[in-house]
């Protein structure tokens, strides 16, 4: 199983991080992708990453600290991005929920994420918050001009969204969300996903899945979201496991078991 994003930098994880990678490794999670929201954050990410052998990096500035980016932040981050630690850039996207970055500027920067992943041939990695179709947008205008590949993170929309998303070759990778009692639409949306185009992550350490919805999220339990998402699908938990990992090494490009 491979949690396909967290954000072990977190000050949440601090004080325990070999104890919380342990518990991941113990409940058979393989490899772990922790994810940059900042420069500092994503240079965090590449020390995690030479320090523990199954962490592996993913890069870039988040839409909401893109205003707060200083000057020199996103050309480290271009140099960064061809580091062997690194799989993917981002995370990137839209965020429309808060207002902490004027939408075009999130959207230049959305866009410079999608052209750096093309470059370097290493997916992309989008966070979509109430911002679908400006999202689609986004995707529909770079799919035009070349190919790429990429993945939506802690993924909520609906089933048109997820039909476009992809139509376009996107991965839809699902979070915590999808076990939530209540979370019924995203479930049927999950179970129309293709089995070979389904990831599962943790975002930890936020989005706990259910029963631990309220407690710090970790990536020992992205178990429990793979386990719904095979529910939704009729396979074994076993079989849900496989694929997700199977699907997470060939967008990553990683190698197996390689904790």
């Amino acid at each position: 199983m491979i949690d396909t994003h967290c954000h072990l930098d977190a000050e949440a994880f601090h004080q325990e991080i070999d104890a919380v990678l342990q518990r991941a490794t113990d409940t058979g999670v393989e490899s772990i992708l922790t994810v940059g929201t900042t420069l500092e954050s994503s240079q965090a990410a590449i020390v995690l990453a030479n320090r523990y052998k199954f962490v592996r990096a993913i890069i870039g500035i988040h839409p909401n600290y893109v205003l707060a980016a200083k000057p020199g932040d996103w050309e480290q981050i271009e140099e960064l991005a061809s580091h062997p630690a690194v799989v993917a850039v981002g995370e990137t996207g839209l965020d429309k929920y808060w207002d902490h970055t004027p939408l075009d500027q999130q959207q230049d920067y959305f866009v410079r994420h999608i052209e750096l992943s093309k470059r370097i041939n290493k997916p992309f990695v989008v966070h979509c918050r109430e911002a679908d179709a400006e999202v689609l947008e986004v995707l529909k205008t770079e799919s035009q001009r070349s190919p790429f590949v990429g993945v939506m993170h802690a993924f909520s929309g609906d089933a048109q969204m997820a039909a476009e998303c992809l139509q376009l070759g996107m991965y839809l990778s699902f979070a915590g969300m999808l076990t939530f009692r209540k979370n019924d639409d995203l479930r049927a949306v999950a179970a129309t996903v293709p089995l070979d185009r389904l990831l599962v992550e943790t975002d930890a350490p936020y989005l706990s899945p259910h029963p631990n919805r309220g407690k710090r999220n970790e990536p020992a339990w992205v178990r429990l979201t793979c386990d719904c998402l095979a529910t939704m699908h009729g396979v074994t938990p076993e079989a849900m496991d496989a694929q997700t990992t199977s699907n997470a090494r060939r967008l990553f490009g990683l190698a197996v078991n390689e904790k």
